[in-house]
């Protein structure tokens, strides 16, 4: 009787979620709502409401699993299609395929006033789909206009329940523009924590305020072009928005910051958040970004949030992160150490992340277990601490997570005399400079290097002290600066890519779709994109010191290692 208080409960649910006198309209069998999360699923990752993969055939009979053919991969999260090569996915989502297509430009379904008449140029191509004719285009790759669809498209061998559900889904996709967006503006916040010192705000904010004002600046033209051009050209100047930054100051404890940035939010919707600074840990706003479906691009943080499941946040790097794990591949790609190196670190935020990204790396690589020594909070290492360790000669190398002071007392022994082959430092834990580096450990140093080398990086800031300049914008932080400045580059080219399609996941599907960067950016050789990639910069270098000049840096392996 199991089946029969299980059939029970369903109905008395879907009575229970209507209101008064009101009937349920199911989907598939399905409430709405139930539909819309089930035809997600469908959509994204190939799987039927029943849990089992879709099934599917390409090229005429050839069965595929659907998980391996998602819709999501060639027509995007937000349903807006993109272009592979030769094979061109039109969009899927409810605003496009439920009205007619036309040739050459899409038009406008109530013109302005002035304009009586479609272009002449205008040719309809495919009519508006009926629920009836997408799910057969689905099932059998025929347009409402009889054109047969690309063999590379699946035919989806649905049952008509589990069509009708992901037709539902399709409808709903992409049809009302997201939060943050009128007819006239694109809304915009940046987040700044309490610790962030003022010239780190500085730097960020007034590199961000600048490009806003250059955008803002050109609008006069555009604004006119939007309500009077010519109605064939209706859909390249329509698009036009200002935009407006607001910015969101984060107080107190980390724990506080999801019901600080939920009031912000309440109070004025933003479309995306842009840049944003702390020197805490991101999480937190990264978990309230993928909650509520707010894209956040390019935070200035060492220490991103590493959610797999994110995708509504995109980061510059991995941070402290990526040196840690390019160090532990370094070292464990070094044949000649037999034994582990020996790991110290302080109860300081960023050692810790930088401890525990080297051994959670070295873990997955599957060398011997590390060994750890934490020196005690508030207190630096004294010199008979290092004369034991020197003298052990237990250990090939040393990985050192600690700001230069902590390293003081060491750097006045001599290793001449030591085993040690060589002493591991994060560049970022030494404030971006090699200087007072002692010359008698030069040979023996390596350091986790995370930007463009020298030579190349002075040249490519270059660019950027000219644009601030130009901006009258003091150089103050430089790399703070230049990684904003790369945001600004970013925003300016995914916004106008959008055209009038103003969805937070097609924002992202955008960015997704730039082509790799080697100019704007500037304090790195390469950013690289990709469908659902949330970490532009995939590289770190492992440099050791010039023998005669100090400032110096030899690499010792490529930009990327992993």
């Amino acid at each position: 009787m199991r089946w029969l208080y299980g059939f029970l409960l369903s109905v008395l649910f879907l009575l229970g979620s209507a209101a008064p006198g009101q009937t349920v309209n199911l989907v598939g069998g399905l409430t709405p709502d139930q539909a819309i999360k089930a035809g997600e699923r469908m959509y994204r990752e190939g799987i039927l409401p029943s849990g089992k993969p879709m099934q599917a055939l390409v090229q005429g009979d050839i069965p595929v699993d659907g998980r391996m053919f998602t819709c999501r991969n060639c027509h995007l999260r937000s349903g807006l299609g993109t272009a592979e090569g030769t094979i061109i996915s039109l969009p899927t989502n409810g605003r496009k395929l439920f009205r007619t297509l036309h040739r050459g430009s899409e038009i406008e379904t109530n013109p302005p006033r002035h304009l009586l008449a479609r272009p002449f140029q205008s040719e309809d191509i495919r009519p508006t789909y009926t629920d009836e004719s997408l799910a057969d285009a689905i099932w059998t790759g025929r347009t409402p206009s009889g054109r047969e669809l690309s063999a590379s498209m699946p035919r989806y061998l649905l049952d008509p329940p589990d069509m009708d559900i992901l037709v539902y889904y399709l409808k709903h996709l992409s049809t009302d523009f997201s939060p943050g967006v009128d007819k006239q503006t694109l809304f915009f916040a940046t987040v700044i924590t309490d610790e962030v010192p003022a010239k780190d705000r500085r730097s960020m904010l007034g590199v961000l305020q600048a490009y806003i004002r250059d955008h803002n600046a050109r609008s006069r033209h555009d604004e006119k072009r939007a309500r009077h051009g010519p109605f064939y050209r209706q859909d390249r100047f329509a698009p036009y928005r200002r935009f407006d930054l607001s910015i969101w100051e984060l107080h107190g404890p980390p724990s506080t910051w999801e019901k600080q940035l939920t009031d912000y939010a309440a109070r004025k919707p933003v479309f995306a958040l842009l840049g944003g600074i702390s020197t805490r840990d991101w999480t937190p706003i990264d978990n309230f970004c993928n909650k509520n479906k707010i894209p956040c691009i390019f935070p200035v943080t060492d220490n991103p949030g590493l959610n797999p499941d994110n995708w509504y946040t995109l980061y510059f790097s991995r941070g402290l992160v990526e040196e840690a794990e390019t160090a532990a591949r370094y070292l464990a790609g070094n044949k000649t150490e037999t034994v582990p190196p020996l790991l110290v670190y302080d109860n300081t935020a960023r050692s810790r992340t930088l401890t525990e990204a080297f051994i959670r790396q070295w873990t997955t690589l599957g060398q011997k277990p590390i060994r750890t020594l934490q020196l005690p909070t508030g207190t630096q290492a004294r010199r008979a601490f290092w004369q034991r360790i020197l003298a052990s000669g237990q250990q090939a190398s040393l990985v050192l997570w600690l700001q230069r002071s902590a390293m003081k007392e060491l750097f006045t022994l001599a290793p001449r005399h030591s085993a040690l082959q060589s002493l591991l430092l994060s560049w970022r834990m030494l404030d971006n400079s090699s200087a007072g580096l002692p010359e008698s450990w030069r040979d023996k140093i390596r350091l986790t290097y995370p930007y463009r080398l020298p030579g190349q990086l002075n040249s490519r800031l270059s660019f950027v002290k000219s644009w601030l300049r130009l901006k009258k914008l003091p150089i103050e932080n430089l790399y703070i600066q230049a990684q904003t400045y790369f945001l600004g580059w970013v925003l300016t080219g995914s916004t106008r890519m959008m055209g009038d399609d103003f969805y937070r996941d097609y924002f992202l599907d955008v960015i997704d779709m730039m082509n790799d960067e080697v100019y704007a950016i500037a304090t790195v050789p390469r950013a690289s994109f990709g469908a659902g990639q949330r970490y532009a910069v995939k590289g770190c270098y492992i440099v050791g010191l010039d023998g005669k000049d100090p400032a110096k840096l030899v690499p010792l392996t490529p930009w990327v290692v992993y």
